[in-house]
């Protein structure tokens, strides 16, 4: 997936291992989406460090002939749950091999090699309007992406650009999810206590973190999008449809 591009060698603590859509009703106070794999699909490079490769030859920048062990090595050191974004990561990569990237070259060259065709899966509009529709609170966006620009990209490209109060990315925020700090960006920027939000996705190993976050947690994998704003409603909501 594109949240899994930056070689990490100390993943932050992996959430409780019951995630069968923990979602218990209460008060609804917000709700969050995550973006690849639940919004929207995309397509991706299948060889993530020749598609940067091939960028940055383009802008005149020398690619060590290793590159390959280059890119897959952890050059940034960075505390348990944080974000390295990828052109920090590329930039060190290259440094290592005594390469210097000028100016925002290393940037240039991913936010190129990462620039994927979008398409909106079935249900994703309809779920964001449904949870408005029925005054189930503000509406953000979470997603884990190591790429600068990239979500806002896919949002315009899917159609969702002004679908959300609050959109956060890792590499915006910092943290990745399932890291408690990425779901409290979330809720401060719709304003919400961390215990009040519902968050919406389909990994349970990264969007189930909401739930050791102190929030709730529904997979799309057991509730189908188009049904997502009707099993929050509901009063005896288990969080199966």
């Amino acid at each position: 997936m594109l949240d899994r591009l930056v070689p990490r060698s100390t993943p932050s603590a992996p959430p409780t291992t019951n995630f069968k859509s923990t979602f218990r009703q209460a008060t609804v106070v917000a709700v969050s989406f995550d973006l690849f794999g639940t919004l929207v699909d995309v397509d991706r490079p299948s060889d993530p460090a020749a598609a940067v490769a091939r960028e940055l030859a383009a802008r005149g920048v020398p690619v060590p002939a290793d590159w390959a062990i280059a890119y897959r090595e952890r050059h940034v050191d960075a505390p348990p749950g944080a974000e390295v974004p990828l052109p920090a990561h590329v930039a060190a990569a290259l440094a290592s091999r005594g390469i210097d990237a000028p100016g925002n070259a290393a940037r240039r060259a991913v936010v190129a090699a990462f620039d994927p065709a979008v398409e909106r899966r079935p249900g994703a509009r309809a779920a964001i309007e449904g949870v408005r529709e029925r005054g189930l609170g503000p509406v953000g966006l979470l997603s884990n992406c190591a790429v600068p620009e990239l979500v806002a990209r896919t949002l315009l490209r899917a159609g969702l650009r002004d679908a959300f109060d609050a959109t956060v990315a890792s590499v915006g925020c910092g943290w990745r999810k399932p890291d408690r700090r990425a779901f409290a960006a979330v809720a401060r920027g719709l304003d919400v206590p961390l215990a009040d939000l519902v968050h919406v996705g389909d990994d349970p190993r990264t969007d189930g973190g909401a739930v050791d976050a102190g929030g709730r947690f529904v997979d799309v994998g057991e509730v189908p999008l188009d049904d997502v704003p009707a099993v929050l409603a509901r009063p005896d909501a288990e969080g199966d449809p």
